[in-house]
């Protein structure tokens, strides 16, 4: 049998933040299998994790609808529960798509270290303003996300996209943003309907693109970022040379094990 957790990420309060399903593996899965888990699981993210030889563990990420390359809150999930479960207390190196991957704790927060993914400024792909019914003070893309920075957090908050439109653009994910009214520097909603995820409660990831897409207006960090979903979620992030790091907390809500 595996362990499979659910766990609520970028949060320290239960049933906010962003859920994760992180399922502790004793052998190599099939990938077809890990797949049918996460659709059954319908979460935006199941996280598979499994002790490699080396001493890493090795950690996939999978929505109900893809396997993807990188995750932020499944993997701040993956590192409270081996924290839980095996009583950890040094930092944890991960093997995943996007290479190798740390997580050290920081009292009661953890610390990803992931790559940053800074996007290029660009003009916006036919249809994605009017998916969005938004107008843009400056569009951009990384190597996975679309950015579209507004004028106000209003704007953000209120923002009703056409998800049906927006899956047509050959991103991702959206990330819409602006600077924060107050609470925070600044704060964000993504959007990755493509993915099989219409709205994703907090994005870690996202924030390998916004840290730096703010850093020269905020400085380098630590910067506290909200996310603006009906969730919610409370990520800091500081910007190191090519790095980001990702802070937040997570809470256990459900422990069980996969029959």
């Amino acid at each position: 049998m595996s362990l499979l957790h659910q766990i609520d990420a970028f949060t320290s309060v239960p049933f906010r933040g962003n859920p994760a399903a992180i399922c502790l593996l004793d052998e190599e899965a099939d990938e077809t299998w890990m797949q049918s888990v996460a659709l059954e699981m319908n979460l935006s993210e199941t996280a598979f994790v499994r002790r490699l030889p080396n001493g890493t563990r090795e950690l996939r990420w999978f929505t109900p609808k893809v396997e993807v390359d990188l995750c932020g809150h499944a993997t701040l999930a993956a590192a409270h529960m081996l924290r839980e479960v095996e009583e950890l207390a040094n930092e944890i190196v991960f093997s995943t798509r996007s290479g190798l991957l740390t997580a050290a704790f920081e009292g009661d927060r953890i610390v990803l270290d992931f790559p940053a993914q800074p996007a290029s400024r660009n003009e916006p792909p036919a249809g994605l303003l009017k998916a969005l019914g938004i107008e843009a003070l400056a569009y951009a893309e990384s190597a996975f996300d679309a950015l579209v920075e507004v004028a106000d957090e209003a704007t953000v908050l209120t923002c009703t996209p056409d998800f049906r439109a927006l899956a047509q653009i050959p991103v991702r994910g959206t990330i819409l943003t602006s600077l924060a009214a107050d609470g925070a520097s600044y704060v964000s909603r993504f959007f990755a309907p493509r993915s099989g995820i219409d709205e994703d409660p907090a994005t870690g990831s996202a924030h390998c693109t916004l840290a730096p897409w703010y850093e020269d207006r905020l400085g380098p960090g630590p910067i506290r970022a909200r996310q603006l979903s009906p969730r919610g979620g409370v990520i800091e992030t500081t910007c190191r040379d090519n790095r980001v790091e990702l802070r937040g907390h997570a809470v256990t809500t459900l422990r069980g094990q996969l029959a």
